[in-house]
């Protein structure tokens, strides 16, 4: 099985990457279209030549190798996808041959996290407009999306996994609920900049409290945002 899962950035992904590479099943990659990605738009980054030179920069040569054999003889191939990245030029045909996953997570507590990353971010950076693209072209050509709300796996990691995986046909593993700390072998060459706290982690952090109380630019991005959320959030999983 190969499953895409599609996110914004912020948004738990990280995490699940580690929890689906803690099985002995699955080979997994961070965020294979982001030097594409960036090599497209001319976006500065942080790392950003570190990034166009770790990865290939044809998104043919990415979309061949994550339809292709999977890593290491695995069963399973899980792909960490950033909706953002799917600008004009990246091929998306490929999709209808994975499980496509949505993985949603509030713009509040998105555009809090991403902003002490990277300063004043757009609609574009943060992903939501793009992720109900996708999943409307996933519908569009007859496939069954997923979608999960990273919100309800820190509140339940347990219940929303074993959900998660039964709506994709995959068996549950304890395994997947912790992963040693420090990082993994497969995670992208920006893991520095962005992925302190889960390297620091051994599992799912707890439940969330309340929503981040925003003003000024990031509140307004919150607001453009939210429809793009709430579409999402009426179909997820519970």
């Amino acid at each position: 099985m190969k499953i895409a899962m599609w996110s914004g950035p912020r948004n738990l992904s990280t995490a699940m990457m580690y929890a689906f590479g803690n099985r002995p099943d699955c080979a997994v990659v961070d965020e294979p279209f982001y030097a594409a990605y960036l090599a497209k738009t001319g976006l500065d980054h942080p790392m950003r030549a570190e990034i166009l030179t770790a990865q290939p920069q044809d998104p043919e040569i990415v979309a061949e190798a994550l339809t292709g054999p999977n890593p290491d003889g695995k069963a399973h191939y899980y792909q960490k996808h950033m909706t953002q990245h799917m600008v004009a030029g990246v091929p998306r045909n490929w999709m209808r041959q994975v499980v496509n996953v949505f993985l949603i997570r509030h713009p509040a507590r998105v555009v809090a996290s991403y902003a002490a990353k990277r300063e004043n971010p757009t609609l574009d950076d943060i992903g939501f407009r793009q992720q109900l693209e996708l999943y409307r072209e996933v519908l569009a050509f007859g496939g069954t999306p997923v979608v999960i709300d990273s919100h309800d796996i820190r509140e339940n990691p347990r219940y929303m996994l074993e959900k998660l995986c039964d709506s994709i046909g995959l068996p549950f593993l304890d395994a997947m609920l912790h992963w040693p700390a420090g990082g993994h072998v497969s995670d992208g060459v920006w893991a520095p900049h962005w992925y302190a706290a889960v390297w620091n982690s051994t599992g799912f952090a707890g439940a969330e409290g309340a929503l981040p109380q925003l003003d000024g630019r990031a509140s307004a991005l919150v607001k453009q945002a939210l429809p793009f959320y709430e579409a999402m959030a009426a179909h997820a999983l519970r």
